[in-house]
């Protein structure tokens, strides 16, 4: 019973990890110590994984790396559901969708490394009226019972590859 409910633990971990933002790629050991689990438990669902062909391999030195396998059929309706389950889907209904002048949202933080989180820490891109994001923030983080931190950026002052080379915790949840 206790092993099953590691193992899913296990599972939602490198669910996140992997399908939120499919660039992300990892070793065990490294997911070992991310998220202080035991490395048999995540080993084990890595081969789940890998057997059922949501994520490849690859061997880089003495280490394998694995990654979401965005090819597989199934793919986008994991993403989806991880989506939901980290309340990524709400933003875009409750606030994204009613910015207008906006041309790109990021995730970063956590939940763009893969990490559950009940923070959700977003960067705005463009012309929006600041009073009423904050609305429209306060309205989603009391119905999804989260925390939302977010920083914006005019697109005069933002430079995209800058960002990337800042942040290596990123996400594109969305772009105009």
């Amino acid at each position: 019973m206790i092993e099953s409910l590691i193992s899913s633990k296990t599972k939602i971990k490198l669910l996140l990890k992997f399908f939120l933002n499919s660039n992300n790629s990892s070793y065990l050991r490294g997911l070992e110590s991310e998220f202080d689990e035991s490395s048999n438990a995540i080993r084990l669902e890595l081969n789940k994984l890998e057997e059922a062909g949501l994520l490849r391999s690859n061997i880089q030195g003495n280490k394998k790396y694995f990654q979401a396998n965005q090819s597989h059929p199934l793919f986008n309706d994991i993403y989806n559901i991880l989506l939901k389950f980290t309340g990524l889907d709400s933003l875009f209904e409750k606030v994204i969708n009613q910015l207008g002048e906006l041309e790109h949202v990021f995730v970063v933080g956590n939940l763009a490394k893969g990490l559950s989180s009940e923070i959700i820490d977003l960067v705005f891109v463009g012309d929006i009226d600041k009073s009423y994001l904050f609305q429209l923030v306060q309205k989603a983080e009391n119905e999804l019972s989260k925390k939302i931190k977010y920083v914006c950026y005019l697109p005069s002052e933002f430079s995209e590859q800058k960002f990337i080379a800042y942040r290596k915790d990123y996400l594109l949840l969305w772009s105009n």
